[in-house]
């Protein structure tokens, strides 16, 4: 669409929805509906239809604010996550936030920052980039990157890239432009709200950078993530235990995944690849094998993924709603789940 790259800067189906090679896409896309050999199918009922924001969402679609200058928090970490066993879960059956409410849905295992089409988007830590793929069946374009101390971090459904693999990148240093890719965006078009979906790691677990009760906040300004001012460079990769990256490729029941990891080079892009591998694809694996030489501990290390020039606040969707359309909000969030479960700790 024309008009749509004069607007934002971006190709709508090559970029923000990341659907190009099209033979490609569809083959992933048709994992979400039938599963694989190794890979059960995701699972999508009526009450996946509430992570759909059509009041919020055309703006952003089109690159401008909803709120100015406002970080939407649309989906938070799951703490209680249904067995990924069962297949990738988009419903609300089982669901809480580490506030105790329902700003999630069954397998989300990250934070959606949702911001308008073609955000710059930066690094919460300075670290070294160790891998960028783009899969339409899980986050569209994504980059990882490594921050040491067994802490890594993603950034989904990105339009583009403007970093390499082996950048060491420094905190707050734009690594990336952000669109919706994936299957989520193209199926939910004007609809579906666009985020950065942003996952973070420690010690090989997917963990809430948020904190529950008991824990130490991962975001370096406490309770709310806000950005990075300092532009700090330092850090030293996470070390892993050789004999263990070996054991876990060896775990891996798919062929062909296996032969693509033992054919990468160096020990350590290989571990992480692994330890992403494991992470989107648990099901492909006879066990899951603890990578690292040793444990490490939650401490504040992160900062919010975008510039203090583009945004000064971060707000949850779900309290805006209560604020200001309080239907909306009753209808979302404030509703009985067929199964309740108090969250705990990862």
């Amino acid at each position: 669409m024309f008009f749509y790259r004069r607007r934002t800067g971006l190709r709508l189906f090559g970029e923000v929805m990341g659907m190009a090679p099209f033979r490609l896409r569809l083959s992933q896309a048709k994992m979400v509906i039938k599963g694989d050999e190794d890979v059960p199918k995701s699972i999508i009922g009526l009450s996946s239809l509430k992570q759909l924001h059509p009041r919020v969402s055309p703006k952003l679609w089109r690159g401008k604010f909803y709120i100015q200058k406002a970080v939407i928090i649309s989906n938070l970490y799951n703490h209680t996550q249904t067995p990924i066993e069962n297949g990738w879960s988009v419903e609300r059956t089982q669901i809480r936030d580490f506030r105790g409410k329902q700003l999630t849905y069954d397998s989300h295992n990250g934070t959606d920052f949702a911001i308008p089409v073609g955000t710059a988007v930066y690094t919460a830590a300075a670290g070294k980039v160790v891998a960028i793929k783009s899969d339409f069946h899980r986050g569209g374009l994504k980059v990882f990157i490594d921050h040491g101390q067994g802490l890594l971090t993603s950034y989904n459904h990105l339009a583009k890239a403007i970093v390499s693999i082996g950048d060491v990148v420094a905190r707050g240093q734009q690594i990336a432009i952000s669109g919706y890719s994936g299957i989520d965006g193209a199926m939910t078009y004007m609809l579906g709200i666009p985020h950065v979906h942003f996952n973070v790691w420690l010690n090989g677990l997917s963990v809430d950078p948020f904190s529950i009760e008991g824990e130490v906040s991962l975001w370096n300004s406490g309770w709310m993530p806000t950005p990075a001012t300092d532009g700090v460079s330092n850090f030293e990769p996470t070390m892993f235990d050789a004999k263990k990256v070996a054991n876990g490729i060896a775990h891996c029941k798919n062929e062909t995944v296996r032969k693509a990891l033992e054919d990468i080079e160096g020990e350590y892009f290989q571990a992480m690849h692994l330890l992403i591998e494991q992470n989107y694809f648990p099901t492909r694996f006879n066990k899951i094998i603890h990578l690292y030489d040793q444990s490490f501990s939650r401490k504040p290390m992160l900062d919010l993924p975008f510039s203090a020039k583009d945004f000064d606040k971060c707000l949850f969707i779900d309290e805006f709603y209560q604020a200001k359309f309080p239907r909306i909000y009753k209808r979302k969030y404030a509703v009985k789940l067929e199964t309740s479960a108090k969250p705990k700790s990862v």
